[in-house]
């Protein structure tokens, strides 16, 4: 990596402050770089208390404050901020919509960002492919094409699959304390990835320091790789009560999206249904091979669901 690095991070939500926070600590020990984050002049100037709370804690670590605004500017403007960074890292979610993504890295690569590490936390697109039920993920493909077909600008991807604390939101349905039941989504013997954001924010620092330098390769993690049968049963311990099983097959979610077409959430039970693309074995993970300790679902139903 090189001696002195500039670090910019697109967004400080749920996985952006994790990122900055862990990014913040790692740099300590690398004389020279700088962390800094966009955020939107309304955000910094805000008087919620929440947000100031946050943009506090950012300056306590050092961390400037960048404004800019993703969403509204050109990728020229955008590219002209970029423009003085070394590294680019987007922890900016999909709440942009369509062609955001595409946006983010023509103007990245056309600022001639040495490294970028795009918003790709989350599944395996290559292994999904095109045409899935998500159509978002179709633009995170061409994200990845275009960052293949050049050379100007390394890239790391990090596959992270989803938030560990998805499987317990009961908007997504798998555990779905509200009503005591536990759905497979496709089989119980399905699997899915999941890693917590903290553990993705310590993972990523990690590799953006990583030595030797990480170069244009997709990079795994895991907090755990579960099936849903060994999640329902995990559950049932932790919580000292049996709960309902139930089996969304793919057949079922499809027609239940095809009623709903644009509802964000059936397009994603439908993907991890098919169960392709969305999780893959530890032992290939980058934790995994360093030795680096995360947080797995039973350690996190422990933590949060007594």
């Amino acid at each position: 990596m090189a001696e002195s690095t500039s670090i910019l991070v697109l967004g400080a939500g749920e996985l952006g402050m994790a990122v900055l926070r862990s990014l913040a600590a790692r740099a300590k020990r690398s004389p020279g770089t700088t962390i800094s984050v966009l955020l939107r002049p309304s955000t910094i100037a805000s008087t919620d208390p929440r947000k100031q709370q946050e943009i506090d804690e950012l300056r306590c670590l050092g961390i400037e404050l960048v404004p800019g605004e993703l969403a509204s500017d050109s990728p020229a403007e955008l590219s002209a901020i970029f423009k003085r960074f070394h590294t680019v890292i987007s922890c900016t979610g999909f709440v942009t919509g369509s062609g955001f993504q595409r946006k983010l890295t023509h103007a990245v690569l056309d600022a001639g960002v040495r490294r970028y590490i795009p918003w790709q936390f989350g599944v395996d697109y290559d292994v999904i492919g095109r045409g899935s039920a998500q159509d978002l993920f179709d633009e995170q493909l061409d994200v990845r094409d275009l960052l293949r077909s050049q050379e100007r600008t390394a890239w790391i991807i990090i596959s992270t699959g989803m938030f560990t604390s998805f499987l317990f939101e009961p908007w997504f349905g798998v555990v779905d304390l509200t009503q005591d039941t536990i759905h497979a989504l496709g089989s119980w013997d399905n699997a899915v990835t999941v890693t917590t954001p903290e553990d993705i924010g310590h993972l990523t620092a990690e590799i953006v320091f990583a030595e030797p330098p990480i170069i244009n390769q997709v990079v795994y993690t895991a907090g755990d790789t579960i099936t849903y049968g060994r999640l329902a049963d995990i559950t049932e311990s932790v919580l000292g009560r049996p709960m309902r099983r139930e089996v969304w097959n793919v057949p079922e979610l499809k027609a239940e999206l095809a009623k709903d077409p644009d509802n964000a959430i059936k397009k994603y039970r439908v993907v991890f249904a098919e169960g392709r693309g969305v999780a893959w074995d530890k032992s290939k993970t980058f934790n995994e091979q360093r030795g680096i300790e995360v947080v797995d679902v039973k350690r996190w139903a422990r933590e949060h669901l007594r």
